[in-house]
Order: structure tokens, then C-alpha cells, then sequence
């Protein structure tokens, strides 16, 4: 299945008008600190300040007021490394809604009591993500249950697009955007919306040495199944699924692919802590840091970076405090 960028730009219009209620409209900042730094107007979008900490509360809400009633109460099952298990359990208590969140063995205690504490019901499985996502297919076919994909699903593709919405309503004449991408929600809703407006809006994808298996597999021309090292950015972390809507939809919007170390993400994260006040998450650093690799194309442009979550467990914080 492929999917047609005008099309997702065209349900993430709808998507934003459902979730309305659900989930906030997060601010976007001129950062004086980084368009300093990069000779640039930048700007942050700052979904660190969503509801549940991330953009995924976007997808979630999205794709659970999309079901039908009897799919709804045969209940849900989820994957995720955190924040889109967040996001599900903080929609599923919100629509009333029942299920099940698996996470991968080593995610960080702080995401997993995050999930918890929105109601939701927690199990480990996996070391990679991808293992994680097809135990959990499995178990929702097998137990008649709904399978929501933190991104291998055109609505959570048009939820997570809401914010690419809010992003052309508060700067109309961006000219670079930089997202960090994982299994490529993210980047197919925001750039989907962007591109439609303005097909010349350059799209950076951005993603950690450690762990870039879309980056990689776009460049092979088919989903790579590889191995993932460790990484700060545990939210874009892991494989893809196979046959994934977003590899072709990614192939198609991103004008670049930037890859940054553990270092530069650390000292991102650090350099946004200093200048907002307030920690991220290791992805939100990965598309910080890529700007670095970028100084030629982005002087003296209007950029924007998405700041996509600010869930980190003191473990994480401390282990980047160390790079």
C-alpha cells in the first residue's frame, strides 16, 4: 500500500479537527540561542510540551477516534518504546477504551511508569523494537484485538501530520524543517502537509550513526533488516516493519537524510536545556544536532526544528552528561 501525499495532507486537515480536544497546540519559539549559533532564524516546535510529553498523544487519539465502536471495545494492543505507549494509554483512558502496551525489556523505567500512570497495562517483551511490534500484532491477532502501529498506519500518519498544520499556521514561509525520524511517522505527516503547501520546503530527516535503519534502507532501496546499536535517542531506536507505508512516503518527501553521533546528540540536548530551561529526550536532540551538519544550507533561512518529545529517564540524562 502506498499512500498519496496530498491524500495524508487531506486526512491530517480532518485529523486535526478530530483531536482537537485531545491534545494541545504546542508553541513554536524563535530560539535566539541557535539562530545565533547558525547564522539562521530558528525556530522550535515544541512538542516536548504536548500532553504526555511527545507528538505520538497526535497519532494515538487520531487512530483510536477512527475505530468503530466494536472495534473499540474488543480493546488495543500497542508497541512502543515509551511515548507512543503514553499516548495511547492517556487516549485510551480519555475515549475510554481498554488494552494492552508492550514495551521492549530495556525501556527506561521513567516511560514505562509514564504509561502506567495513564492506566495503561504494561508488558515486556523484545530487545529491539521490531521484535517488540511483531509480538504485538501476533497477540492482538490471535486475542481479536486492534493492532494501533506507532507508525505503519495512514491515520497515525494523519494524526502526527495535525502538527505539520500547526507548523504552516505559525510560519507560513519556513524554508527548512528538521525531524527526527524513526520507524518515519513523523516525518510522512509533518512532510506530507508541508510539501502540499509548499512543494519547495526542504525536509531534513535526521537520525542517530547508532541506529539510522531508515536512512539506510532508503538508500538500499528496500526495508533493511539490521541491528541497532545503543543510543540516547531510544525514541527513534530499532527496525522497521516490513512492507511499512512510511519507507515509500519517506523516499518520496526527504530531501536529505543527516546522521549525527552520540556526542552531538548530548550536546544538543545539553545546549536546549541550557537555553529553554527544561530537559528533551535524546530524539529531540538528534534533530537539533543535525543542523550542525547543515550550517551552509540553513544560513540565513527560516528553520524549524521539531522538538519531539521531553520524556528522559535520569538514567539517560545522566549517561549524556557523560559524552
Amino acid at each position: 500500500m502506498s499512500l498519496d501525499i496530498r491524500g495524508v495532507a487531506l486526512s491530517a486537515e480532518q485529523a486535526a479537527q478530530r483531536i482537537s480536544e485531545l491534545v494541545r497546540e504546542t508553541p513554536l519559539e524563535r530560539s535566539p540561542f541557535f539562530s545565533d549559533k547558525f547564522s539562521a532564524e530558528v525556530y522550535l516546535k515544541l512538542e516536548n510540551q504536548q500532553r504526555t510529553g511527545s507528538f505520538k498523544l497526535r497519532g494515538a487519539s487520531n487512530r483510536l477516534m477512527t475505530l468503530s465502536a466494536e472495534q473499540r471495545a474488543k480493546g488495543c494492543v500497542a508497541a512502543s518504546s515509551g511515548n507512543h505507549g503514553a499516548a495511547v494509554a492517556y487516549a485510551m483512558r480519555a475515549l475510554d477504551a481498554n488494552g494492552v502496551i508492550f514495551v521492549p525489556e530495556q525501556t527506561s523505567k521513567a516511560k514505562v511508569d509514564a504509561i502506567r500512570n495513564y492506566g495503561g497495562d504494561v508488558r515486556f517483551f523484545g530487545s529491539d523494537g521490531l521484535d517488540t511490534e511483531q509480538h504485538a500484532r501476533q497477540f492482538a491477532d490471535i486475542n481479536g484485538m486492534f493492532y494501533l502501529s506507532p507508525y505503519n498506519d495512514a491515520e497515525v500518519i494523519a494524526g502526527q501530520g495535525s502538527c505539520g498544520i500547526e507548523i504552516a499556521n505559525q510560519l507560513a514561509d519556513a524554508d527548512i524543517v528538521f525531524v527526527a525520524v524513526g520507524g518515519g511517522g513523523l516525518i510522512s505527516g509533518v512532510g506530507s502537509v508541508l510539501k502540499t503547501k509548499n512543494p519547495d520546503i526542504y525536509l531534513v530527516g535526521c537520525q542517530p550513526d547508532a541506529s539510522a535503519v531508515m536512512a539506510k534502507s532508503i538508500q538500499a532501496g528496500h526495508i533493511l533488516d539490521i541491528p541497532s546499536e545503543p543510543t540516547l535517542s531510544d525514541g527513534t531506536a530499532g527496525g522497521i516493519e516490513a512492507g511499512s507505508i512510511t519507507f515509500d512516503i519517506c523516499r518520496q518527501l526527504a530531501d536529505e537524510f543527516v546522521l549525527v553521533s552520540e556526542a552531538e546528540i548530548a550536546q544538543a540536548m545539553r545546549e536546549f536545556s541550557v537555553e529553554q530551561q527544561s530537559e528533551i529526550e535524546g530524539a529531540a536532540g538528534v534533530a537539533i544536532a543535525a543542523m550542525d551538519h547543515c550550517r551552509r544550507l540553513i544560513a540565513g533561512k527560516k528553520v524549524v526544528v521539531i522538538v519531539c518529545g521531553g520524556n528522559i529517564s535520569q538514567e539517560t540524562l545522566d549517561a549524556s552528561r557523560g559524552l
